[in-house]
């Protein structure tokens, strides 16, 4: 239901089993974080140090484990999730199975932030306009590296084929140079790939990063955020996020493209974007590539996160549907692809960069699989990678299976 000028946030409750172990100054926190109110996951909400770019992200469950170095009790965790408001609690504070409540609160939309300067009311696409033109304010001005994990999750038709996992870091330059960041390979936890439909072998894009690292709405200037062309918005809701509010606007471009953008009423950031492109009336939004490739879904999520005043990368996700034909038979459908790639950063580095280790190792023109090192457990005891899902699970003993002969 669309609600223009009010919202309730829901109560909700984040039940957490905690398990905190201590070895010198490390800590490990593990929970879950619910909604009361129907008592459903939050996923990919933000578990991170205050004043520190150091975090993780809960899993589709909404259970987390964050790994934390080099901190003291006193330190202050917090959580957040778009639709929710945040909390802080000490490290100390948390207990094995505590329940924590957080209250509902309804504001009418005439009470929050939602003028320009001159007081006047702003349309739905006057605040994307805006929100695109104050870009340079509010994303990074000079180089920066994200530390991040990458799953990378294919499907022909029914069947699962490949499943990846890897730990990855990101050298970016400004957020307005058109370059896609080097990469660092740093260790790949899970790689497991079946046999796949023989049109691979000619035809696969092998390296999966480059997917996403080549889809950047704000680098590279594209997408429902420059609110030209053929673009409608309307808004929708206003959302608490991190103790402020963000507007939610629904974004059209008929007939194939629909967009949802969060913009941070105060500051005007982009906060979250997605974009879907599905067919209309049978008819795709692209033409059929020369190697048989249809595009028949195509959906695209950016979520960000604060740090210093400026936005950086928190959660990624890139999912598409690709209907396979025949290149000597045009009406032959050989098989559908579904790949789904997907980056959680789990720190931030903004200063002395040319002094943090990074060295650009990834072949863009080899598979991530051939690149890898032998398995490394160390490392993986302590990374922050989001915790694994029992779906997850199934599908990497699936896999696993149907490698092993």
């Amino acid at each position: 239901m669309i609600r223009p000028f009010k919202f309730i946030v829901s109560v909700i409750v984040l039940f957490f089993s905690i398990v905190i172990s201590a070895q010198s100054d490390d800590k490990t926190i593990a929970g879950q974080i619910l909604d009361k109110e129907n008592n459903q996951p939050i996923a990919f909400a933000s578990i991170h140090l205050k004043g520190q770019a150091i975090g993780t992200i809960s899993n589709e469950e909404g259970e987390f484990i964050f790994h934390i170095s080099n901190v003291n009790g006193s330190n202050t965790i917090i959580i957040s999730s778009l639709g929710y408001r945040s909390i802080e609690k000490k490290i100390d504070d948390f207990i094995e199975n505590r329940v924590i409540f957080l209250s509902s609160r309804v504001n009418a939309l005439d009470e929050v932030v939602i003028t320009s300067t001159k007081k006047k009311k702003l349309t739905a696409k006057q605040i994307v306009k805006k929100a695109y033109k104050e870009i340079d304010k509010n994303y990074p001005t000079q180089p920066y590296i994200l530390e991040g994990f990458v799953r990378d999750l294919q499907k022909e038709d029914d069947n699962y084929v490949e499943y990846l996992e890897c730990a990855a870091k990101f050298y970016n330059q400004a957020h307005n140079v058109s370059l896609e960041p080097n990469v660092e390979l740093v260790e790949i936890r899970n790689s497991y790939i079946a046999q796949k439909h023989p049109w691979n072998e000619q035809w696969e894009r092998k390296n999966s990063i480059i997917d996403l690292i080549e889809d950047d709405f704000i680098r590279f200037d594209y997408g429902p955020i420059k609110a030209k062309g053929g673009w409608k918005y309307i808004i929708e809701d206003i959302l608490p996020y991190n103790n402020k509010y963000v507007y939610k606007i629904i974004g059209t471009d008929a007939p194939f493209q629909n967009a949802i953008l969060y913009i941070d009423t105060e500051s005007f950031a982009f906060v979250r974007m997605e974009l879907t492109r599905v067919p209309h009336n049978g008819k795709s939004w692209k033409r059929r590539l020369t190697n048989g490739q249809q595009p028949t879904y195509y959906n695209v999520i950016f979520e960000y996160q604060e740090y210093n005043n400026k936005m950086y990368l928190k959660y990624q996700k890139e999912e598409d549907t690709w209907e396979i034909y025949d290149t000597e038979d045009p009406n032959k459908l050989l098989f559908v692809k579904n790949p789904k790639k997907e980056l959680f950063i789990n720190k931030i580095i903004v200063d002395n960069i040319e002094k943090y280790p990074f060295q650009q190792n990834m072949n863009i023109g080899s598979s991530l699989e051939n690149q890898s090192k032998e398995y490394n457990a160390k490392f993986w005891s302590n990374y922050n990678a989001p915790k694994e899902t029992k779906e997850i699970s199934k599908i990497e003993q699936y896999l696993r299976e149907r490698t092993d002969h």
